[in-house]
Formats: structure tokens, sequence, C-alpha cells
């Protein structure tokens, strides 16, 4: 038998999967010409051609020790460049030293709350959420509170400060965000950090912030994404290549560190253990040396605008209830019925998969992910013309 939490959480596990089984079977059934599938975030378009040029140049590189073990936290010269990108990029002042690589942004979220929390510490998420978050946290005996935002998805300062408790141990922060694809201005970034300082003296303790962004590049409308990491010492941020190079199966990333944070070298080294312990030892080594020569390459973001047009276009013209997003490759717009899952099944029965909001932790909505086919999201299109 497997484990009583093991059991339990399988049985709670993410929706955004479980619709993903669905369509699975559906296809099998029906043909994948014939099912609509915008459950998963897995990206269909393919990796700008630099990617493979530099792929195809290190696969005859056979004297550099490339695919040997190396120091935990990744090869110094990689670590070097992304610390200086992130200077250049006035995202985080920082050194290769402030810099480990990761097994994606999920490893290195899992390395930092193995890192920081103690059981029964808590860990605050804004719903909606990406519901991995829960997950992550209690791998490591956190406890999840939940801020919940406004209409339009912004954070909601009020109802953040009456969540922060002596026991908040971080706070997760997701811009541009999963599912609501809403990135977060200069002015709420400002009024979090100054609500986090504050809170830190009050209590006399050191609250962590982990700024989760894998959709840091997918961003639209020349909007802003402002580097909340470089504005509150006691921070992380999680990046990773899946989205900007359309590369998830490669899991690679890392994990920045802000250097003016308390106890920040007894941080560093903690994380470098939690590196290896979490039996990931080192991020992938091949991949660790192409995306270094990659830091200024990603996907063509017009490609997925143009889509996010095309929706949202059509969604509002046919009546549905939806904040354009400015950021990442979803929608999560309101549920056209009063009930969430009645709106799904009825989209099922079309062929059309999307996610419930219930999965994010905001009933009445549900998430649509348009990194897929233009055919398929045309038909989707016509689905939801006729299910509203």
């Amino acid at each position: 038998m497997i484990s009583t939490y093991i059991t339990e959480a399988m049985q709670r596990s993410s929706w955004i999967r479980k619709m993903f089984e669905v369509g699975q079977e559906l296809k099998r059934i029906y043909g994948v010409e014939n099912v609509y599938d915008l459950t998963l975030g897995n990206p269909i378009i393919e990796p700008p051609d630099k990617f493979f040029e530099v792929l195809a140049m290190l696969s005859v590189n056979t004297s550099s020790g490339m695919h040997r073990y190396m120091s935990n936290a990744g090869f110094t010269e990689v670590r070097k460049k992304i610390a200086s990108h992130l200077t250049k990029k006035n995202i985080l002042e920082s050194e290769f030293k402030h810099i480990i690589m990761t097994v994606g942004v999920a490893g290195g979220m899992n390395v930092i709350l193995k890192t920081i929390l103690n059981p029964g510490d808590e860990v605050i998420i804004f719903a909606p959420y990406f519901a991995e978050y829960i997950f992550y946290v209690q791998n490591h005996q956190g406890k999840i509170v939940i801020s919940e935002t406004t209409d339009d998805f912004d954070i909601d300062l009020h109802d953040l400060d009456c969540k922060i408790t002596a026991k908040t141990r971080a706070i997760i922060i997701n811009s541009p965000n999963n599912p609501t694809g809403k990135t977060y201005g200069e002015d709420k970034i400002d009024g979090l950090v100054d609500l986090l300082q504050t809170k830190q003296k009050k209590l006399k303790s050191q609250i962590f912030l982990i700024s989760d962004e894998p959709y840091r590049d997918i961003i639209y409308d020349n909007t802003v994404v402002p580097s909340i990491v470089s504005k509150f010492e006691n921070s992380f941020l999680a990046y990773s290549w899946s989205k900007s190079l359309s590369i998830p199966g490669e899991r690679i990333g890392y994990i920045a560190v802000n250097p003016q944070m308390d106890g920040v070298s007894t941080i560093l080294d903690g994380l470098i253990f939690c590196n290896r312990i979490l039996g990931f030892v080192n991020a992938p080594a091949t991949m660790q040396m192409v995306v270094s020569k990659l830091l200024n390459a990603t996907v063509r973001v017009k490609y997925y605008e143009q889509k996010r047009d095309r929706i949202y276009q059509a969604l509002t013209n046919y009546g549905y209830d939806v904040v354009k997003p400015t950021g990442t490759f979803y929608f999560f717009p309101k549920c056209p019925t009063a009930d969430e899952m009645e709106f799904i099944e009825r989209a099922k029965q079309e062929r059309v998969l999307v996610v419930p909001g219930a999965g994010f932790g905001r009933p009445g909505y549900f998430r649509i992910s348009y990194c897929t086919d233009d055919r398929t999201i045309e038909r989707a299109l016509d689905q939801f013309a006729k299910l509203i």
C-alpha cells in the first residue's frame, strides 16, 4: 500500500492533469483531430532555431568533461553568465554565487521550500493559484494559507495583510500569472514590498518572498513586469526556460537569491545542500550549457499574442466575461452558468476540454490554454459560441 498522504493527495490532485487524461481517452475514441484540448500548458511551438544550433555544437564536444559530476549548484561559468544577464536586465544585481541551477522551476521551488520551512510554517499563495503549489508546500511539512485577489485578479493588499501572522514563513507570487495571465504593476508590487517590510518589523520575523517566473518573457502589449526580487531583500527568483524556449521536457531552470537577504550565506549553503538531497544532485549538464548561450533568445512571442487577440475578440463577442491577459498563454473566463462543473461537462460533450476554476482555488471560472495549434483553437471557439 502507498502512504495515506499520497493516497489523499492523488484524490485531490491537479485538475489540469485530470482533464488532460480525459482528453487522451476522448482522442482515442473520436480521433485526435476531433477533440479540442485546451488543458495543458504544453507549448506546441518548437524551440528557436538557435537552440538546435547550440545543441548540435555541444553534441560533438567530447573533451570538456561536460557530462561529469559538478558542483551541486551547477557549472560556475553558466552561473556567471546568468548573474551578469540578470544584472544587465535590471532584474537582480548579483554574482554567480547567488545563482543555483535547478531541475526546472518546480525543482527550484521545492529546493527553496525544503531549505526554509519548519513543520507547520505557513506559506501564502494568491488565488487563483497554480495548484501544484499546495503539494510543493506540503512536501516540506508547510501549511498553505490562501489570499484572495480582486475581481480582475490583482493582489488585494488588505486581504493579504489579514493573512500574514507570526507563523508566516513565505509568500509565493507568480507574475505573469498562471492561470489568469495577470501581470502585477509597479504600484501593487511597491505596496506589497512596503507591507512585507512593515510586517517583518512588527512580527520580528523573516518573511521570504518566492517569485515564480517561468512566464517572465511571455508578455504582451509592451507590458513592463517589475522585478520584485530586486525590491525586497528576503526574496528568491525561481525561473525556467520551459516556456521562453519551449523546452519544458528538458527540465532546466535556476534560483537567484537577493544578495541582501538576511543570512544569505547560510541560505545559499542550504539551497545547494537541498538541491543534492532531494535527488536532483545537479541540474542537467548539457542543458545548462545550452541555455547559457541563449540568455537573450525566446520563442516567437508574437505567435502567442496573435492567438490571445483572436480568442479575446471571439470570447467577448460571444458574451463571456473575461479579463484580457497581458502575459502567459492562458485565459481565465467566468463560467456562463451558475454550476461550474455543469459547464465543464457540457464543454466535454462538445469535445472541448478546459480546466475548472476550482482547481485553481477560484470556482465559477475555467482556464483555457492556447499554446496549441490554430485549428484546435478555431474549432474550440465554434463550440464556445454554442455553449454560451
